[in-house]
């Protein structure tokens, strides 16, 4: 008979104990986190609730019948495989006597992830058939793949995103990516387009970017007529209201967010829209709101000078493509001096305060350093703006839609398609190419098989570029279980290391898939991949330890750092045979999966050494850090009472090797302990100067994006907190 894990199934207990086990980590004993209540949490989770409320089956076959005969799970992917390698499979998993080693994790998994009756009150999977779904669905028929990827899930080295892991296999699901971009160009029939997509993506579960960079600005003429236009923030009302309505059967409110250009003359009104004192009228509450920064204006606020801003209408007019794709930095003094294209005048560092005050505020806006993401690009073509969490970077192309709302010219915008490693767990591989290699196949089948029909532009891009893109979670925990402060030199050259390898080995991968397959990305022979440059920074020098702890880190665990002579050699096979992905990795901010994985969020430091959550219809849980102890304690400290530099650099260290980008979060006190920042001289108070020179510093380490700023007022209130659940993995 199969049944839930951890414990046998006994009689259900008159009295449910397990919220009460879980909350007594907040009360201290003897000045002592009484950590051992979590793991009473768990074992009473499966006693009380878990086992006795899972449907039992007699064999994996019964199971399996019964769950494709009540459309529970597709037949299709099944019949590829013969039933005995799914017996062997699922009995291989359940040979690994996996348990949850905390009361989030478990109870993260049993309420959003695994399948239940149609009643929603019993549970027809445990973690191991939920991995067996994946594996056989991303596997497509190939056993020993299958036994790869469920290999890498049930170690934990590798976890799909939330939108995969949760719809692998099921008849009826949802979409397995949950995140895209759309752009518009400036005309109406792209603006209605834009919104019909909005709508659509958000029917499916999505999350969305939208770029509204290149409408013109409120007062520009529309046919000649002076005055005419109103500008953006109509629009961001529309697409609020369409992801309102368009809430996934009211389950979830639709996300969105809209991006736009710090020189667009709409700017201000842009970032009023999300004050608290904002007229209703034009107030956005919902909508999340990001700005696309050029290097001009750190040049300008740096140096305290006047901005123009442009006409996007004229700009376009004079430059013959839209403004968003003319480079600001590169153009700024011709367009100032072109007297064909109107302009305003504004003062760059009173946009920067006015930045910094609703950062403060509502966590808002997420900053795009465009120029750092396209100097880094090694791909033909333009990244014009991110996703609702940031780190997605990809360029697009714009389409042209006729007055019927078909295409005249179809462009491709992009869907994005993410996993995860675990940073503790993956450097326990006995084998990191093929623990690489697995993963990269597991996001390829994503790629080749999300078809996302209602955005032909979604789909033209995806089927174009076979965009991916592996992150990674739990650093500050493997930083903690090896004694090493987060933002020391030496957790700063692990994680360079540590992303230089997983550049190197998806590389790889994408270039072994594009040779099986001759094929590679569209517009391959454009890239700094095939003329090979992209190589130089690894092929001009060897990489060196500077510090003999890091590089035994390494040593020990068997995991070979690539030579000069290695990386010569993946050039010319990458020269020769090309890429079959455009992208490759983006650090997504991993929420739900993090407890899953019982392990840290992405790979930004810790906010508290036991995390007090809200839940819905429970109550307050709490989640010790992982792997807890008196010898890992003095390595937790909080982001909170960080020199927000120190995660800066972690962060510019990954980014040197991540083509896509990050979601980095700045973890900011309203009041500021003395000694954290060294310019902070007669005050703690946090100042829109600590921001202003945060994110000056973040631009000049080549960061190209940041996410929400998070502040932690005097009364304990999270602001910027909101974190995205449809794009968060």
């Amino acid at each position: 008979m199969i049944l839930a894990s951890n414990s046998p199934v006994k009689a259900t207990p008159k009295e449910v104990t397990y919220f009460k086990l879980n909350n007594e980590i907040n009360r201290p004993v003897n000045n002592q986190i009484p950590l051992h209540k979590d793991r009473e949490a768990v074992k009473a989770y499966f006693i009380e609730h878990v086992n006795p409320n899972t449907v039992p089956f007699d064999s994996v076959s019964e199971k399996i019948d019964y769950l494709i005969e009540h459309d529970f799970i597709e037949e299709g992917f099944i019949s590829k495989y013969s039933k005995s390698f799914i017996t062997e499979l699922f009995e291989e998993l359940y040979n690994q006597r996996f348990r949850f080693r905390s009361f989030m994790a478990a109870y993260k998994f049993y309420t959003q992830y695994a399948l239940k009756t149609n009643d929603g009150n019993r549970f027809l999977e445990r973690f191991e058939d939920r991995i067996a779904f994946n594996a056989l669905y991303l596997a497509d028929g190939d056993e020993a793949l299958a036994r790869k990827i469920a290999d890498e899930i049930i170690h934990q080295r590798y976890q799909p995103a939330t939108p995969t892991f949760l719809n692998a296999g099921r008849k009826r699901r949802g979409e397995l990516v949950s995140c895209f971009l759309i752009q518009t160009t400036d005309d109406m029939n792209s603006i209605g387009r834009a919104i019909n997509s909005a709508l659509q993506l958000s029917r499916i579960g999505g999350g969305v970017g939208v770029n509204l960079t290149n409408l013109r600005a409120a007062g520009d003429p529309i046919k000649k007529i002076e005055n005419a236009s109103s500008g953006v923030l109509p629009v961001m009302k529309l697409l609020e209201d369409s992801f309102s309505y368009s809430n996934q059967l009211g389950q979830r409110n639709g996300a969105g967010a809209v991006y736009l250009n710090l020189f667009h003359p709409d700017i201000m009104s842009f970032l009023s829209t999300k004050k608290e004192n904002a007229d209703e009228k034009v107030r956005v509450k919902t909508l999340s709101l990001g700005v696309v920064v050029p290097d001009k204006f750190y040049e300008l606020a740096a140096r305290n000078e006047e901005m123009y801003l442009f006409s996007p209408y004229d700009v376009e007019r004079i430059y013959g493509e839209p403004f968003a794709y003319v480079d600001i930095t590169k153009e700024y003094d011709n367009m100032v001096a072109n007297p064909e294209i109107k302009k305003t005048k504004i003062n760059a560092r009173e946009l920067e305060n006015e930045i910094s005050k609703l950062q403060q505020e509502s966590g808002y806006p997420y900053v795009i350093n465009i120029d750092t993401a396209n100097k880094a690009n090694p791909v033909y073509g333009t990244i014009t703006m991110s996703n609702l969490c940031s780190e997605v970077l990809q360029i697009q192309e714009p389409s042209l839609i006729k007055d019927n709302q078909e295409y005249e010219t179809l462009g491709t915008d992009i869907s994005c398609n993410l996993g995860s490693t675990n940073v503790v767990n993956l450097m326990t591989t006995p084998d990191f190419e093929r623990s690489i290699d697995t993963m990269v196949r597991s996001l390829t089948f994503v790629t080749d098989r999300s078809s996302i029909d209602a955005v032909p532009s979604i789909k033209n891009g995806n089927d174009k570029y076979h965009t991916i893109g592996l992150g990674a979670m739990g650093l500050h925990t493997f930083f903690a279980l090896n004694q090493m402060h987060y933002g020391s030199p030496e957790s700063i050259e692990f994680t360079d290391a540590y992303f230089m390898l997983l550049n190197y080995y998806t590389l790889k991968a994408s270039n072994k898939i594009a040779k099986e397959r001759s094929q590679t990305f569209y517009n391959f022979e454009k890239s700094d991949y095939a003329n090979g440059t992209y190589f130089d920074k690894y092929t001009e020098a060897e990489h060196t330890f500077e510090y003999e702890k890091v590089a035994a880190i390494f040593k020990d665990r068997g995991i070979k750092i690539p030579t000069i002579e290695d990386w010569t050699a993946l050039k010319q096979d990458v020269q020769k045979d090309g890429l079959y992905h455009q992208y490759r990795m983006a650090v997504a901010p991993t929420g739900s999966i993090s407890y899953v994985n019982e392990t840290s969020a992405s790979i930004h430091p810790i906010t508290r050494l036991v995390e007090e959550r809200q839940e819905k219809l429970t109550g307050k849980t709490y989640y010790p850090a992982p792997y807890l102890s008196n010898e890992t304690m003095p390595y937790y400290k909080s982001a909170y009472d960080m020199d927000m530099r120190k995660v800066i650099d972690i962060y510019a260290a990954a980014q040197k090797h991540v083509d896509q980008g990050m979601s980095l979060t700045l973890f900011m006190r309203s009041d500021i302990p003395e000694g954290v920042y060294e310019w902070k001289e007669k005050t703690t108070k946090q100042t829109t100067r600590d921001l202003n020179i945060l994110r000056h510093y973040a631009h000049r380490k080549g960061i190209k994006s940041i996410y929400y700023v998070r502040t932690f007022t005097d009364d304990a209130e999270e602001i910027g907190s909101n974190a995205c659940e449809s794009c968060t993995i």
